[in-house]
């Protein structure tokens, strides 16, 4: 499997978009819906209505990568928000991909102490 850098920000479109953008079609979905910059070092993930496909648009530098996966028989658990953009880490994009309900998953909390004893 594809791995991404830890460091990179990903953001989800949550609503399905058309599957037959491309990445021109993207990046101005990014720019203008999503406000945010195409060309900045982030991940900006797709899904269409049936969330059996995803699309990932990514700027490296000089030039974008468009990553497609369509799912044969399951769909991917997609971020159920009522923000427009939800953002993930780059673990929880890995579990999207690999098709584990990212909402499911809850962790420890974290625990900030002023002293040892």
């Amino acid at each position: 499997m594809f791995r991404f850098d830890e460091n990179l920000k990903v953001y989800v479109h949550r609503d399905a978009v058309d599957f037959r953008f491309g990445m021109n079609s993207l990046s101005i979905l990014v720019e203008q819906a999503m406000r945010l910059n195409p060309m900045d070092s982030s991940l900006y993930v797709f899904g269409n209505k049936r969330h059996d496909r995803i699309k990932i648009l990514a700027w490296d530098g000089n030039g974008f990568w468009l990553m497609t996966k369509r799912l044969e028989s399951d769909h991917f658990a997609w971020p159920d928000s009522e923000a427009t953009i939800v953002t993930l880490s780059v673990e929880q994009l890995h579990w999207l991909i690999e098709g584990i309900d990212i909402t499911a998953v809850q962790r420890h909390p974290k625990r900030n102490y002023a002293r040892v004893s």
